[in-house]
């Protein structure tokens, strides 16, 4: 009996110590393997592009704070009084200095119709600005201050270099001016966005603009759109406002804004080409009725010529009332508020062709562009 016992345990020792052996042999045998298989695969995922890093990766969030930090101070909160009460409340940014001002660029609804114009740095101190120029197709205006008061510069960067996805900010005074200094960040969600809007509550005009979900408010107009290197690289302009939308405001790009600069700076008026007609929209149905005006319901877009200026352009070029321009320069005509913007590319005296519809056969003419008058 004893002698059976022996041998269970001898038995089982050798099991054991065979198992041990045999589990070692086997990691020693599949260990190259696995090397080879873990090398493979770190060396896929650089060929395709996905990371390749000799240090440990660390994710450091202080890069837009210091953005902040190039714009904060050069940001101010602009104050419109009409007839001593204040009116509405906007944002801008010192864009540079000379040896006795500080120039800050806005929108121009931001600085409309001001009697005093009450400008307040970011250190509180407040001072009277003065409105240099002023454009409301542009939506662009320029304020002198006195250079004393002037604690920063921005940094004037271009959209042109920026991606959609990229992150960018805003510094402003969203609501109002207890809120100024307020920072919002978000995404460049699109470029080059047509949006229509009034001008002068009297006629519509396209914006070329760029489209951000950072939060923008009433009082954030007029303020810094900005890159994670503290660029100024657009001037935040205007938003949609619906129940069902969210998340889309819009920047004119900094170096469409710079073009006109110069005419602001001195006050000057931003020339713009005239045709000579007096418009309206081919969906205009009921007032082209007054003008005993009837469109072939397969013209869908374009403008309709309802009067010719008499020794205008036009009235040169043979338009007629009842003539629908359907293309400028070879670009699709859709309505009068993208004539403008398609017209408003050219300089005073350019010739351009226009593209227009009489009697249901297209024809083209040349015309040479005169001085608009404001």
């Amino acid at each position: 009996m004893r002698g059976k016992i022996v041998n269970s345990i001898v038995i089982l020792l050798t099991l054991t110590l065979a198992f041990i052996l045999g589990g070692g042999f086997t990691y020693y045998l599949v260990k190259d393997q696995l090397n080879i298989k873990t090398e493979t695969t770190k060396s896929t995922r650089e060929t395709i592009g996905v990371i390749k890093c000799d240090s440990d990766i660390s994710i450091d969030e202080t890069g837009i704070s210091t953005a902040v930090g190039e714009i904060y101070d050069a940001t101010v909160t602009l104050q419109n009084y009409q007839r001593e009460k204040l009116n509405s409340t906007g944002s801008g940014f010192v864009y540079k200095k000379d040896n006795q001002y500080g120039y800050i660029l806005t929108n121009h609804h931001v600085v409309e119709g001001s009697d005093k114009l009450i400008v307040t740095m970011s250190n509180d101190d407040q001072i009277e600005g003065e409105v240099l120029g002023s454009d409301a197709y542009l939506d662009l205006a320029v304020v002198r201050i006195d250079v004393e008061y002037v604690k920063q510069v921005a940094k004037i960067g271009t959209s042109s270099e920026s991606n959609v996805g990229d992150t960018v900010f805003t510094v402003g005074s969203p609501v109002g001016y207890q809120y100024r200094g307020s920072v919002t960040r978000g995404t460049l969600s699109g470029k080059n966005r047509m949006v229509t809007v009034s001008v002068n509550s009297t006629s519509d005009w396209v914006m070329n603009v760029l489209q951000i979900d950072a939060a923008i408010n009433p009082g954030n107009s007029g303020g810094p759109l900005l890159n994670v290197n503290g660029e100024v690289i657009g001037i935040n302009s205007l938003k949609l406002v619906e129940d069902e939308i969210e998340g889309m405001g819009f920047a004119i790009p900094m170096e469409y804004a710079m073009k006109f600069i110069d005419e602001l700076e001195n006050g000057k008026e931003i020339e713009r080409p005239l045709i000579g007609i007096n418009m309206l929209n081919v969906t205009d149905i009921y007032r082209l009725y007054q003008y005993n005006i009837i469109i072939d319901p397969s013209i869908e877009s374009g403008v309709v010529v309802v009067g010719v200026v008499e020794n205008s352009s036009a009235a040169q070029a043979g338009l007629q009332k009842g003539d629908i321009i359907t293309g400028i320069g070879g670009k699709e005509v859709t309505n009068a508020a993208y004539l403008k913007y398609l017209l408003y590319q050219y300089e005073v005296g350019d010739t351009i062709q226009l593209t227009y519809i009489r009697d249901k056969k297209e024809k083209k003419v040349s015309i040479t562009l005169t001085k608009m008058e404001n």
